[in-house]
């Protein structure tokens, strides 16, 4: 121990017989920093030798020891081949947080993790709640036990975690054995190769030289050992983090040992290393087992297993009787005062328990417990009125106590007191919108100052705190919260504390934000060009009544919504309608309240507005017989864009409410016999029709219908186009009647047929007139009457055989007499006589000509016997005068500017035509001011048509255009006025 500024000596003792060969000694701070580097003002090294006692005296001295002086060293001490190794802890009392530079001895800047304040590293038990408890519970653990760098402790126990995570078990054999000179190859595997490996020979860190060779392959680590001597017969260890695995290497012709050998303790292997309490030490032939600050744990059965034989033997620790040479005396301080409780018992190196009240005590920042030799002592920095009560030491091991009773007196000491009246809020309710900080300052009071600790439910807030932070000053304590969230909302509790007594109150933060997003909507119900949709209330209204909501629609395959509703609709239904049937349309909802619009719901399934037809028109009876109706009916008078999938029959017989359905399946055509039914019965029939919106209303027949056969005269009834002459080609199918097939019509078979219908005695005839009708006969006499010029007139008579049809044309081809290839000069042609003009000077023609009738054009054509000869003939050319025009004029506009209204946000464009030679040069402007390079407008001018493009207008657009067309012969301007709505 050590006061801070005080110095301090570290004395070891070597003894080494051979005066040539000195011993050497390295001091260590913490597990792996070499001290001689760090000789200084603060830090000095020292040795001297004694001839008469052979005994080499190293020293230590520590000057003006600051805190962070305080913590584990080591010293380590290599003779010939012997290693032994002593560590020590250093604690430097009297240092409070605050101070200033680290000074010489802070190593922290080359450790992997730095290392945090020797007083805020909470005790085993500590760690071990933190280490088994929830994410959610540290901060209420650290207030509990006084922790006071939380963040720090919290980044330990992860880095410690992910260590534990990433790092397997390192593993080397037992033993290992080389011949002397030989060489040795020591491997690990690890499952992280990132991880730093280091290599140890008897406690101390071997360096990479030529006797010494680090490999790595993969994920193997190898330490190759070159030339293996006496001194090299040592126990070796490897690290990796946390991890630690030893084994010994036994060097044949170099030692008496056997080549195997290991210490055990139960039949279990005791662990040997630099931080154990075992140590084993060797001598030539001599071994010892060392054991540190023996325990009655130590007691069992210890032996040394070699290839040549087992030797054990057995070691009983007992406990000293244990005498109390001070006992604890109960005293009383003033309230603020430290509190010191002290013991001394004998035998010293003994540890023991502290308890209050029968509750194990854990030390803290202002409650430190030191056990120095034979003293055991407990100290209170600034004791409070809870730290009165029985406080009791139990050594351990002894059923023996030492209790004392302590009293704190309070000395003109103020209570604390939270003035949350000052608040000034209903019920103590603070209201902050989501996204805003809020600033929360309380007063407080209280003499001497209280501590003060804000928690929400069991989660301490600290000054620490990035968003969320207390912060507490001479007279009040502050809340923030930097930017407000809604899960700030909750009840939050102040504790005051003093040494005369404590205070709590309790303020609630209420945080109102826009409400959640509702769920999708759902389509109930869709009409041709409306739908009926509901949802419900979002799951979250943002801590504020939700005041209504906005609808919005949109096609399907379209990205811009459109609002449907500009005042809140109040409840969650609701009716979009002016939609176009047919197009697949979304819906999706706004919630609001008094903060602001929520986001958007998701979409709707998409649905379609589809709308049923009209109800089937012109329903009649069709047949009634004993047993079945038969009815027929019209379609309807509107079917839409969902189409019609058929009929459905229902008939409702007298005296009934029950509509029955005559057909299963949909009917397509409109007809149907209704079969199956009772005879001399009275029904009512109703025909729907069908489509995926649903089924129309239905058409009902007026009167009730009596199924009984009727027997009715005959009459027959002829359809209007076989009341005229039927006519048909030749060869045609023929159905006239269901009682009449021509199978192949026949020209013979035109005339006259009458039919005749007799039921009983009732009689009916009709008269049916059939004409078949064929191809036409060719022209006769076609000839060449004249030629003249490039003309030819031709005459012909009609066919002899006009196909029993009358003609309706005549179709007429030239041929060269050349290449006698025919082409058509003309169709169609009524009379019998053309004159066929354009003929080619020079050439040679003949003419064939076809008839024509109502089936078609005659089979074979009547050609000319003789040619036509087209005779040049002398020509003069006279090639006429003409005069050139004068094109040029000046501008004149065609098509004036009209007066527009445009909507603000959508383009709106301006047109007029000019005409002018040459072409004129177009001028825009607004108010009698030229647009010139305006982004906003853009002007095109194609074949005389002037066009002023305004994007996105807003009412300050509106005003009065201008367009100004000039050119060398004049200038010409119209005007509009453009008013832009909004």
């Amino acid at each position: 121990y050590c006061l801070k500024g005080g110095d301090i000596t570290f004395t070891a003792k070597v003894e080494a017989k051979d005066l040539l060969r000195k011993p050497t000694i390295k001091w260590f701070k913490g597990k792996w920093m070499d001290l001689a580097s760090k000789t200084g003002k603060h830090l000095q090294l020292k040795e001297s030798f004694d001839r008469f006692t052979k005994i080499h005296t190293f020293e230590m001295h520590i000057i003006k020891a600051k805190e962070n002086y305080a913590g584990n060293y080591r010293c380590e001490v290599t003779y010939k081949d012997k290693f032994d190794s002593c560590s020590f802890d250093l604690e430097v009392k009297g240092f409070s947080e605050g101070q200033d530079d680290a000074g010489e001895l802070d190593f922290s800047g080359l450790l992997k993790h730095r290392e945090h304040k020797q007083e805020e590293v909470p005790e085993v038990d500590v760690w071990e709640i933190l280490k088994n408890a929830r994410p959610d519970e540290y901060e209420k653990i650290a207030f509990m036990y006084g922790i006071t760098d939380l963040r720090g402790l919290l980044r330990r126990l992860k880095n410690q975690k992910g260590r534990e995570k990433d790092i397997t078990s390192l593993r080397l054999e037992p033993a290992y054995q080389v011949d002397k000179g030989g060489k040795i190859r020591l491997v690990v595997d690890l499952a992280d190769p990132t991880v730093e490996l280091k290599w140890y020979k008897n406690g101390q860190e071997i360096r990479p030289t030529p006797k010494y060779i680090f490999e790595h392959k993969g994920t193997q680590r190898i330490m190759v050992i070159n030339n293996c001597q006496i001194n090299d017969d040592a126990a070796y260890s490897v690290s990796a983090g946390e991890e630690k695995c030893t084994t010994e290497l036994f060097v044949k012709g170099g030692s008496t040992l056997p080549a195997y050998h290991f210490m055990m303790k139960n039949g279990v292997e005791v662990p040997t290393g630099v931080r154990s309490r075992y140590r084993v030490k060797s001598e030539g032939t001599k071994h010892w087992l060392i054991i540190d600050d023996a325990t009655k744990d130590d007691t069992g059965t210890y032996s040394l297993m070699a290839t040549g034989g087992t030797t054990e033997a057995k070691v009983q620790v007992e406990l000293k009787p244990l005498k109390i040479l001070m006992d604890l005396q109960s005293v009383t301080v003033l309230l603020g005062q430290p509190l010191k409780l002290n013991c001394e018992i004998y035998p010293g190196n003994i540890p023991g328990r502290w308890y209050k009240n029968g509750q194990l005590i854990q030390p803290s920042e202002r409650l430190t417990i030191i056990h120095r030799t034979k003293n055991h002592s407990l100290d209170i920095e600034s004791s409070t009125i809870h730290d009165a009560g029985d406080y009791t030491f139990v050594p351990e091991g002894y059923t023996q106590t030492l209790s004392a009773k302590n009293a704190i007196w309070a000395n003109s000491a103020d209570p604390p007191r939270v003035h949350l009246e000052a608040l000034n809020v209903q019920d103590n309710t603070v209201v902050i919108v989501a996204g805003n900080k809020l600033r929360l300052e309380i007063p407080i009071s209280g003499e001497p100052a209280p501590r003060v600790v804000w928690m929400k439910g069991e989660r301490v807030i600290l000054d620490s705190g990035n968003r969320v932070r207390a912060e507490t000053f001479a007279d009040h304590t502050c809340l923030t919260i930097d930017i407000a969230e809604r899960e700030d909302t909750g009840n939050y509790k102040i504790v005051l504390q003093n040494e005369a007594g404590e205070d709590t109150a309790s303020v609630k933060i209420k945080v109102v934000d826009i409400p959640d997003a509702p769920e999708a909507p759902l389509v109930t119900d869709v009409g041709g060009d409306w739908c009926t949709m509901t949802w419900e209330p979002p799951r979250y209204d943002g801590g504020s009544p939700i005041l209504g909501y906005f609808i919005e629609r949109k096609k399907k395959q379209s990205s811009r919504w459109m609002r449907l509703n500009f005042d809140l609709c109040k409840e969650t239904t609701f009716e979009p309608k002016k939609m176009i049937e047919g197009v697949p349309y979304e819906v999706r909802i706004f919630a609001v309240n008094a903060i602001g619009v929520s986001k958007p719901s998701e979409p709707s399934k998409p649905f379609l507005p589809l709308a049923v037809t009209s109800e089937p028109t012109m329903l009649v009876v069709d047949d009634v017989t004993d047993t079945t109706v038969t009815m027929k009916w019209r379609p309807p008078d509107t079917i839409g864009a969902a189409g019609l999938d058929g009929y459905q029959v229902e008939y409702c017989i007298e005296g009934t409410d029950e509509w029955i359905l005559a057909n299963k399946e949909l009917i397509e055509k409109t007809r149907y016999t209704i079969t199956g039914l009772p005879v001399e019965a009275k029904l009512l029939v109703r025909v729907k029709a069908i489509n995926a919106a649903g089924a129309s209303p239905p058409r009902t027949t007026q009167h009730s219908i009596l199924v009984k056969e009727v027997i009715e005269p005959p009459k027959i009834r002829i359809p209007r186009h076989l009341k005229q002459t039927f006519i048909r080609k030749v060869g045609e199918l023929q159905n006239v009647f269901f009682i009449m097939f021509i199978r192949k019509a026949e020209r013979k078979h035109s005339g006259k047929y009458e039919l005749s219908v007799q039921v009983e005695n009732h009689i009916d005839t009709a008269m049916l007139d059939i004409q078949i009708v064929d191809l036409p006969g060719p022209p006769q006499a076609v000839k060449i009457e004249e030629v003249w010029g490039n003309n030819v007139a031709l005459d012909w008579n009609p066919p002899k055989d006009n196909g029993n049809a009358p003609i309706i044309g005549y179709t007429i081809q030239k041929a060269d007499k050349k290449t006698m290839e025919w082409y058509t000069c003309i169709e169609h042609y009524h009379r019998t006589c053309i004159t066929i003009s354009d003929l080619v000077v020079g050439n040679e023609y003949f003419f064939r000509i076809y008839s024509e009738n109502m089936v078609g054009l005659s089979e074979s054509a009547t050609a000319t016997k003789d040619s036509a000869l087209i005779v040049k003939e002398g020509l003069q050319l006279k090639i006429p005068e003409y005069n050139d025009r004068d094109f040029t004029e000046p501008p004149i506009f065609t098509q004036p500017l009209i007066n527009t209204f445009a909507v603000a946000g959508y383009n709106a464009t301006l047109n007029c035509s000019v005409r002018a030679n040459p072409r004129p040069k177009v001028i825009w402007m607004k108010n009698k001011i030229t647009i010139i390079d305006d982004p906003r407008y853009r002007m095109f001018s194609n074949q005389g048509v002037c066009t002023l493009e305004i994007r996105k207008p807003c009412p300050f657009d509106g005003g009065v255009y201008t367009c100004k067309a000039v050119n060398d012969l004049g200038e010409a301007q119209v005007d509009c006025k453009l008013e832009v709505k909004g």
